[in-house]
């Protein structure tokens, strides 16, 4: 187990942000998350991270950072139809997903190349191309911080919604994530409506595609859209998509006959956020060493040198001018730590 202070944090956040923290703290086993449990116990601020391909630091964090590092995966149960995998909260992300695909296992693949670590996936329920991790997550296993208690939730205990969870609500700090299990299916069954899926399969003339095809095809279309935080520090999709009325959407619409959208129900249209911030003019623009990135206007990017700050105040001004000329609040994906 890692115990260290006055620790840098720019190695746990891909905005590549200059932040230290007053101790980190890393587990390695169940049996140091329940160490660590009576460490932090009553102590604050507390901080929870994973890859920190999710977070923007604006200052050092003047408190105890906790991080998992618990590895290894194992089948703990499977039929002719699914199978149960079980997995450490530090893996990363895209590790399973392409060992999922290896095995045919199906359901994660529209996830593939999704920053970030296991656990933040049942934290943050990640999604992508019509896919969100709730759709596989079939339980959680937790430490219990008050007491060291090992516990599990089941996927319906933990309210997931669009980038949401109850880990980020009322169970906010209050559990550390050591393994979380995905229910797969070995029938292939591809989600590809979404975005530009079908086109980027059509110039590769595949009609009916593997898994892994459409791994590749997933791949590709993120690396063409969103810059590789080593070269300019990001966290993806900054902002959430916004849901609005269909009352609302279908005034837009009068406006911006070919604006994009997505059916929620049938009250409610979902909007691409990229598109909104592209029409306010924002796509490749800069303010100070923050910037709107040029290829996808949903993704904030630090130029070099940019502070959290940096980040927020573009965040705030982008904010601003898709309220003025949409009337359409944005809200971060990003946590934000002030």
């Amino acid at each position: 187990m890692k115990d260290l202070c006055n620790y840098s944090l720019l190695a746990h956040n891909t905005f590549g942000i200059e932040a230290c923290c007053d101790r980190f703290l890393e587990y390695n086993t169940i049996q140091e998350a329940q160490l660590v449990a009576q460490m932090v116990k009553g102590q604050e601020p507390l901080l929870l991270i994973g890859g920190g391909s999710n977070l923007l630091l604006t200052n050092d964090f003047h408190g105890i950072v906790v991080h998992s590092a618990i590895k290894g995966h194992e089948v703990v149960s499977e039929t002719t139809d699914e199978v149960l995998l079980r997995v450490g909260s530090g893996e990363v992300w895209d590790d399973i997903v392409a060992l999922c695909v290896d095995n045919g296992w199906y359901g994660a693949e529209n996830l593939s190349l999704i920053p970030g670590e296991v656990g933040a996936s049942a934290v943050q329920n990640i999604g992508a191309y019509g896919a969100e991790a709730s759709h596989i997550i079939d339980k959680v296993e937790t430490v219990r911080l008050i007491d060291g208690s090992c516990c599990q939730m089941m996927a319906s205990e933990c309210c997931y919604g669009y980038r949401q969870s109850r880990f980020k609500q009322d169970w906010k700090n209050r559990y550390l994530i050591t393994h979380v299990t995905y229910r797969l299916s070995k029938t292939f069954s591809p989600c590809l409506d979404y975005g530009n899926i079908r086109a980027e399969l059509e110039q590769r003339a595949i009609s009916n595609p593997t898994a892994q095809q459409l791994r590749d095809v997933i791949i590709a279309i993120r690396q063409q859209k969103l810059p590789d935080p080593k070269i300019e520090g990001n966290a993806g999709s900054f902002f959430m998509n916004p849901v609005v009325s269909r009352k609302q959407f279908e005034q837009l619409l009068t406006q911006y006959p070919q604006m994009p959208h997505y059916f929620v129900d049938e009250a409610h249209e979902k909007i691409p956020a990229g598109w909104l911030i592209d029409q306010c003019g924002w796509k490749g623009r800069s303010l100070g060493r923050a910037g709107v990135h040029s290829r996808q206007a949903l993704v904030l990017v630090n130029r070099g040198g940019a502070t959290g700050s940096d980040i927020v105040r573009l965040c705030q001004a982008v904010c601003r001018d898709v309220k003025a000329q949409f009337d359409i609040l944005l809200f971060p994906e990003v946590n934000i730590i002030s």
